[in-house]
């Protein structure tokens, strides 16, 4: 599903909304799903990308789709602003020079490989989101990470340190998903 500009431009206005809502009450914004097209309600899974300055104010999302796509997005940007351990939450004077990205996933599916490097030959730079899984630790890259590890073996050796293993660990039992995702913002 290709979402048009001014869907788009909702869903970042959407984002936005939550946000200021999350500075005033605590809480993301409530959604009335009625009040948006039916594009908007379908289930789809985001990520909230929040940005100062070019660097990285806060990021959540979810890989899976379970909730409609606003309600996802507003529960996201929230929780970008307010919930990402990696930052204190944002302040009213963060919000004037806020940059908010939204990535709408599609469905992840399982890469089957046979080694190491049978998987880092089947990723495509700048175009896949990888979710990489050993056990119960999961970890992924949205394809925007790419434009900073633009090297599949690099990029492979960072996500598996996000999933909390070591850069050179390998075993037959890890798991890779691959997914897309439409980026605006």
């Amino acid at each position: 599903m290709s979402l048009t500009e001014p869907l788009r431009k909702q869903l970042l206005e959407l984002a936005r909304q939550s946000i200021v809502h999350g500075l005033q009450t605590g809480r993301p914004l409530p959604v009335n799903l009625a009040d948006y097209p039916a594009e908007l309600r379908q289930t789809r899974a985001t990520f909230v990308t929040l940005e100062r300055g070019g660097q990285l104010r806060g990021c959540i999302g979810m890989l899976e789709a379970v909730r409609p796509l606003a309600e996802d997005v507003t529960e996201n940007a929230f929780a970008a602003a307010f919930r990402d351990r990696r930052f204190s939450p944002l302040t009213n004077e963060e919000l004037a020079d806020l940059d908010l990205h939204i990535s709408v996933l599609s469905p992840a599916v399982a890469l089957k490989f046979n080694s190491e490097a049978d998987l880092i030959a089947q990723l495509r730079p700048g175009m896949d989101g990888i979710i990489l899984q050993e056990g119960s630790r999961r970890g992924t890259f949205l394809p925007s990470v790419w434009e900073d590890l633009p090297n599949p073996k690099q990029f492979l050796q960072h996500l598996k340190q996000k999933a909390g293993l070591p850069a050179a660990y390998w075993s037959d039992t890890i798991r890779a998903y691959r997914y897309t995702t439409e980026m605006f913002g």
